[in-house]
Formats: C-alpha cells, structure tokens, sequence
C-alpha cells in the first residue's frame, strides 16, 4: 500500500505559511534587539517543524535550508552565540530562501522540480552556528552588475550573428511528461494488439466470401496483415526508445552508497573499504527510486550485524578494515545486484533464540527447518536481534522492507547466502522495468486475470490419477516435486467457484507458479494470451487489495486484474497451515496515540496508521498528550521530541512513570539525529527511536506491529 505523499503537498504549504511569517516576525525581533529566549525558542521550533515535515515529504531542498537554520537557531538558544547583524542577516536569507521554495510548491510545481538549497547560505548558516566567520551568500554588487550586463548582452545578439553561441545538445524535460509519452506509447502498443483479432476476424470472413470474391479479399487481408506487423514493429521500437530515455546507471545509487558505508562505519567505529562494481549497468528510472531504500538498509545491516570492529577482526586473523562489496551486472532481461560483506556473517542460533523469544515458530517447527530457511526467517515482519530499536538498525523492519520492495513491488526475487565467520550475501534479482512486462492471460471461473511471466514457472495438464493427498492438502507429483494444488477460484472467493471436488474426467489445466523455491499449482480454465503488456498501478482506493498488484488493458478499455502472486502464495499457506475453526476472530482495533506539534505530520501518521486498521487519537504537544493518555488507555504512544509546552522526552519519560504505560510501548519519531539524541531516547525509556529522514510508513507500521507483538 503507498502513500500518495502529493495530496499532503498543500497542507505543508499552509502549515509553512503559518510558521514563515512567525520566522520573519522573530528575526526583526532579533535585529531590534527585543527577542527574549521564549522567542528564540519559538523560532527553532518553527524551522524544526518546517525541517521534519519537508523531510517526511522528501522536499529535500526545504530540508535542507530548514536544517542549517535550525542549527544556528540552536546556538542562539543555547546562549553560544549572540545575534549580530550578520547573522541576522543570514537568518532573513534564509527565511528568503523558504518562502521562494514553498511559493514554487504552492504554484504548483512539483518537488522534483525545486531548485537545491543554496549551499553557500547553507555553509554560511552553519558556519555561524559553530562560531565561525560566515560564508556570505549574496552577490556583490558588481557580481549583480556583471551579472546582468551579461545576460543582456547575450539576450540582445541578433540572429543572423556570426557569433560562436550554439544551442546545448540536451533538453531539460520534466519526469512527469516523459512518463506520460512512455504511458502514452504502451497504451498505443497494447491497444494495437486488437488489430491482430480483427485481422484474423477478417481472414475467417473471407472464407465465407463466393469464390470469385475470396482472391481479391485475401490479398487485401495479407496486405492487412503486413502493415498491421511493421506498425507494431515500429511502435515497439519507439516504445524501446522511449523507454530508454528514462534509465539510468546505477552509479546514481552506487557512488552515495560507497561515500555514506564510510561515514556510518566511522559513526560505529569499525573501518571498511568499499568497493563498487557494474554501477555502469541501466536500469529505469523508477525501478532506481524504489531500489535506493533497500539497498540503503542491506547496507546498514552489513555494518551494523556484520562487520566487526577492528580488534574483533584481529582476534580473528582479519583485517580491521572490513571489505564491503557492490556489484551489478546482466542477467540476459534481469539485472543482478549484490551486497556482500566479509563480517561475521549470521549465527542461526541468535536467530532460532530470537525467533522463539518472538513466538514466530514453536521450537519444533523450528528444528524441522533447514539452513537456509532459518536464514531467511530473518525477512519476517518484526524480526530483529537487537534488544533496542534505533533509527540505525535493531527495529525489526529493515530486511521486511528489503523482501517486500524487491519481491512484491518490483517483481524480482531475493537471494541470501551467509557463512558464519566468513560474512554474507544478498543477491537481487531485478527486471529492468516495470513500464511493461510479460504476462499471461488466464481465464478462471469466467473472470479474466492476468500473471506476470516472472512468477510462472509452467502450465501442466493433468488427469485425475496426478493427484495425491498430502497431510490433507491437495498435491500434484511434479518431477518428483511435492507442488500444492489450489483452486484459483476458490482462493478468489469468486460468484462462480464451486466447492473443489474430485478431478473431473477431462484433464485439469493448472497454472504452476513460484516464488524462489516455493510452488503453487493454480487450477484454471484456459491461457487466453502471452504477451508484453503495460503495467498500470492501482486507483488509490483500491490499493488495500492485498492479492492485487495492478491492472493491465486487453484493448477496447477492458481492464483486467493483475495477481500479486507472493500474496497469493501466503494466502495458500495460511489456509492450509491454519483449520478453519481454529481461524483467529477479529479482536478490537489496537488504540494508538500521535503526538506531534505539526499537523501534517500527525495526520500522516494518522492516515497510515488507520489504514493498517488502528484507531488513533491525535495529541498536538506533550501536555496534551499526556493528559490525553492519562485520561484513557492507549496500547502505543507515538511521539515527536521537539514540542511547546512539553517535549517528546519529557513525556515519554512522565509516561514511564505511571503503572499504566510503564511496558507499553512508545515510539519517537523526529528530525533530531544526533547520536546524543538517541542516548537520551533510551535513557528516558523510549521502545524505538525513529528519525523522520528515513521514515516511511513501512517502517513505522512494522515497528509498532513488533512491538504490540
């Protein structure tokens, strides 16, 4: 489920326009000298709410500029510094600078779009704030004159010239329309697919024609035919065309990577060297978007979990310096990429310990699973060796994010290999775009569905004798391969399905899917087509649909559902795992309390929360939410640090005190992300310590969900 992060655009432009005029107000108070430290505070937490609202949307510009005026905000505040003209003149650019970026936002224009934050004010922000002669930002005079001399000049060269001016060799075009022309192009393609069914139409009229009529109609027809093939042969290539214009190496992901490996090593104290392979290798655009949270969090759990520090690599015959490797290469139509460290690699006993102490598997199911399925338990929603949940790593949602973004929305797959004391490997395996993909065409119980090719592994007719009973789940004998029958219509629940008897006389044709080294033979009543077909997301309201992932148009604007076969396989499993009388009954929503001094970040949490099917009450400071859950019983408490009246740990802390919430769980989501921040997160007694740069509702959802356990 995604949230629509651009219908929260506006509120944050009316929620800017609320704190940029108290900015300015607080600044003239600066410059006259009648600003007290109430006011000083006042003016940090304008920026700090401005800072974390933008930086929940991904405004990265606004984050940006909002960040380094809060840090000399700070430093007024803390008293460090005194408000000089200079750097209340470095206050009222940077307020300048907001305004223009939300004004653009306001006009319409969307985030990608913002121009970055001005890195001269931005270094001339913080220069100030730690003491520093600032950086000054603005143009000289005669820069400004130069300037526009410039400009004119070469604005008034007439045409005919004979001047060396040349126009560049590239064109700025915004991602949006290159998205449209790109939707535009696989509707054109797909929909050209109907001429084939005319065609064929016609050829099977013809047949029908006198005899002296059928010669001259069957030339027409091949003539049809012909220019129907090269049109589609064109149409592909201009597609292909297209398409390419919107991929991009992957060094746009590598090199960050590489650089933010040092920076986190030395943050942990461990050394490591990073090396790069293959970041020359294109994928789509929107595949790199969605590909950059994961492997941010592969990257983070190979430092974190592990790589070693210095000394426990040389008491065990290593290097101190860890070696960390990204890699990419081709796969004929799929990209690899892989992660791999020379860490520690995974103990499987931390894992089946944590595994039972979360009460995921009983301890016999656990001893029947082998290796590699102990290894990947670590996916689970929840799971997590670390005792306390932080921003870093240790909140039990990092490898879910990684299997769920790789397999369920990128329709690739996940591989992971690790040897203990020798380190480990995380292997994904990518299409190279979601814009269009191989499909097949099925039709079940008079209903038409579609599945993507990556997760067909076959199509199997079969009689009844194929068919075995296996501890009470229909089975069939693949190539000595025990595979799980079920009926697709049933599953569905769709009007027509019938009640799964014995196999009929006439053989059964079964659709076999799969999931890395998981089966499932579906039953289904015909193929209808195979074809390259364009993928078209889910309407907002129907993105709760957890056996949906798209739809797909057969022409003549019939849409058709596209399965989400991972869902679909879970779905099986917990059927069949579960008796129907022992089905768990729904139990009362889980009530949960949001505090947070902005509006839009409490309704974003709001909307994500209520969605997964909790109950939320709003809180807009420490002092109302503490009164609030003083008042009434809450299960979780989830709050922001920097608030008026009370503040996040000062309430978690109050929190802590009362029987009530002494176990409860309590989360602090904010901007601050300073390791002396999450110190004091822990000593006030916080369960997860969430920084608002790397939130996302994944991760907020999975943290409470292991937490109310």
């Amino acid at each position: 489920m995604a949230l629509d992060i651009r219908r929260f655009i506006e509120r944050f432009v009316e929620e800017a326009a609320d704190h940029l005029p108290r900015l300015r107000a607080g600044i003239s108070a600066l410059e006259q000298g009648r600003a007290d430290g109430e006011q000083i505070n006042e003016l940090f937490r304008a920026a700090h709410t401005l800072k974390g609202s933008s930086r929940m949307l991904k405004l990265v510009p606004i984050t940006a500029l909002a960040h380094s005026t809060e840090e000399l905000l700070s430093a007024l505040r803390e008293e460090t510094l005194s408000a000089t003209p200079d750097i209340t003149s470095l206050l009222s650019q940077a307020v300048d600078g907001l305004e223009d970026l939300v004004r653009r936002l306001a006009e319409g224009e969307p985030p990608e779009a913002l121009p970055e934050a001005d890195a001269a004010l931005c270094s001339g922000l913080e220069n100030a704030a730690s003491g520093q002669a600032p950086v000054q930002s603005a143009l000289s005079a005669a820069d400004v004159s130069a300037a526009v001399s410039s400009t004119t000049s070469s604005a008034t060269l007439p045409a005919t010239t004979d001047s060396e001016l040349r126009l560049s060799d590239t064109v700025r075009v915004r991602l949006d329309r290159l998205d449209d022309v790109i939707r535009l192009m696989g509707e054109v393609l797909s929909g050209h697919h109907h001429l084939h069914s005319l065609a064929s139409q016609a050829r099977a009229l013809g047949a029908t024609l006198p005899v002296e009529q059928q010669a001259p109609f069957n030339a027409f027809s091949r003539e049809l035919k012909d220019s129907i093939l090269a049109h589609e042969s064109l149409m592909g290539d201009l597609h292909d065309r297209a398409l390419q214009m919107r991929m991009l190496p992957l060094s746009v992901v590598f090199e960050p990577l590489a650089h933010m490996s040092r920076e986190l090593a030395q943050s942990l104290g461990k050394q490591v060297d990073c090396r790069v392979r293959g970041s020359e290798i294109e994928l789509d655009r929107q595949m790199i978007d969605r590909l950059s949270d994961p492997l941010i969090h592969l990257l983070r759990n190979a430092l974190d979990h592990g790589l070693e520090l210095p000394a426990e690599r040389q008491a065990a015959g290593k290097s101190p310096r860890g070696q960390l490797v990204i890699e990419a290469w081709q796969d004929a139509g799929w990209v690899m990429v892989e992660m791999r460290d020379d860490g520690a690699g995974i103990c499987l006993k931390n894992v089946r310990k944590k595994a039972l102490a979360k009460q995921l598997l009983t301890e016999e199911q656990l001893n029947a699973l082998s290796e590699q399925e102990t290894l990947e338990l670590i996916f689970l929603p929840g799971f997590s060796t670390k005792s306390m949940i932080t921003d870093f790593s240790g909140r039990g949602v990092g490898m879910d994010v990684v299997k769920r973004t790789v397999v369920d929305e990128l329709n690739g797959d996940l591989q992971l290999a690790s040897e203990l004391g020798s380190g480990s490997r995380f292997t994904l395996r990518l299409p190279l775009s979601l814009a269009m993909m191989r499909v097949l065409l099925v039709s079940v119980g008079g209903v038409n569905l579609a599945v993507t090719a990556p997760y067909v592994s076959e199509l199997v007719e079969c009689s009844a004798e194929s068919f075995i009973d296996a501890a009470g789940q229909r089975t069939l004998i693949l190539r000595n391969e025990f595979v799980p029958v079920a009926s697709l219509a049933q599953l569905l629940e769709l009007p027509s399905a019938e009640p799964f008897k014995e196999p009929r006389k006439e053989p059964t044709l079964l659709l076999v899917v799969h999931l890395r080294q998981q089966k499932l033979a579906l039953i289904i009543d015909t193929l209808i087509d195979e074809r390259d077909m364009v993928i078209k997301p889910l309407p907002g309201h129907l993105r709760h649909l957890p056996l949906v992932s798209g739809m797909v148009s057969m022409g003549r604007n019939t849409l058709v559902s596209l399965l989400h076969v991972p869902a679909l396989l879970e779905l099986t499993q917990r059927k069949t795992q579960r008796p129907a009388g022992e089905q768990a009954s729904a139990t009362a929503r889980p009530r949960i309390l949001v505090v947070d001094d902005s509006l839009n970040t409490r309704e974003i949490e709001k909307d994500v929360l209520e969605a997964w099917g909790y109950h939320v009450t709003l809180a807009e400071n420490g002092r109302d939410g503490l009164a609030k859950a003083l008042a009434e019983p809450f299960d979780a408490v989830l709050t922001d640090v920097e608030m008026p009246v009370m503040d996040g740990f000062a309430l978690t802390a109050q929190l802590r005190e009362n029987e009530l919430y002494r176990y409860r769980p309590i989360i602090i989501i904010t901007s601050r992300e300073k390791e002396a921040d999450r110190r004091r997160g822990i000593e006030v007694g916080a369960d997860a310590y969430i920084v608002k740069g790397s939130f996302d509702q994944n991760n907020l959802v999975a943290t409470l969900q292991a937490l109310l356990g």
